[in-house]
């Protein structure tokens, strides 16, 4: 019985409490890499310890006979919770991954009505200086604003076109829609924003860290000053966002070995822990049995 109550606790935790308290390492940043698998690893070990907390103690009711009847009704709300779990995070993704796709699609056709094609880079005609990409399965999109090109120098506009084709690459807007599903698909008083947050600023980092190694450290700088203010449209990814925490990040030069292995260290211990107990009272039953 203490293994439901153990895993049904360690997802509230993990769902809420502790991603408050890990978006306040503002060290993380430092090594973005190994962040995002922390938040992935805290993301995927909630949704297991939920899931696992209903699964076993229908289990625990049903493992070992004689099953009375008051067993049979725990395990069927049981069965039941753990259902309802599984449907808000289907229903959740359903209606998360169909609304952004919608957006994006009626965005991109927005933009190819009006954007003129320069070298693989649609080209609005804008004063405002703005840069982002349209993720997208059917064909991705950069824009920038013609405002932009005028003002940004070669090694500014070049670590800035990098930036968005990192962001397509490494299909951020995935990793994105990923930890929006799980935000809506828990309750209010359980859901953490925060965790949604934190990793907006990750995918930054790390699409800044893919610029920097093919180009110049200083230009990105220069072009994210250039950029900043300018509101990036609903569904896109724009380079613009999270200035303060970038800067910070791209101003420290240094490796950070030592974290990044302990990072990707807790990421392994936070994805064991459910794991643990999820497995374990199984195979003590069926070595008992």
């Amino acid at each position: 019985m203490l293994t439901p109550i153990a895993l049904g606790a360690l997802a509230v935790v993990l769902a809420g409490p502790l991603p408050s308290v890990l978006a306040r390492w503002s060290r993380l940043r430092l090594t973005p890499a190994a962040a995002m698998l922390l938040w992935q690893s805290t993301a995927a070990a909630a949704v297991l310890a939920a899931l696992g907390a209903g699964l076993s103690l229908a289990t625990d009711r049903l493992w070992v006979p004689p099953v009375a009847v008051a067993d049979l009704v725990v395990a069927a709300l049981a069965g039941a919770v753990t259902l309802v779990v599984t449907g808000r995070l289907l229903l959740s993704g359903h209606l998360t991954g169909t609304a952004l796709r919608r957006v994006r699609r009626s965005h991109r056709e927005r933009v190819d009505l009006v954007a003129r094609m320069e070298q693989g880079v649609s080209v609005l005609d804008s004063e405002l200086p703005v840069a982002y990409c349209v993720p997208g399965m059917a064909g991705s999109r950069i824009v920038v604003s013609r405002s932009a090109l005028d003002r940004l120098g070669p090694a500014e506009l070049e670590a800035v076109l990098e930036h968005e084709r990192s962001h397509l690459r490494a299909r951020h807007d995935l990793v994105l829609e990923a930890f929006t599903v799980l935000h809506r698909a828990f309750p209010r008083w359980v859901a953490s924003r925060a965790a949604r947050a934190e990793v907006e600023v990750l995918v930054e980092v790390l699409a800044d860290r893919a610029a920097v190694r093919h180009g110049d450290r200083r230009a990105l700088l220069g072009a994210l000053v250039t950029l900043a203010g300018t509101a990036t449209p609903a569904g896109a990814l724009g380079s613009a966002g999270s200035l303060a925490a970038r800067v910070s990040v791209l101003r420290d030069e240094r490796r950070h070995r030592a974290q990044a292995a302990a990072v990707v260290a807790l990421a392994v211990a936070f994805l064991a822990l459910p794991t643990v107990l999820v497995v374990l009272p199984w195979l003590s039953g069926l070595r008992t049995g």
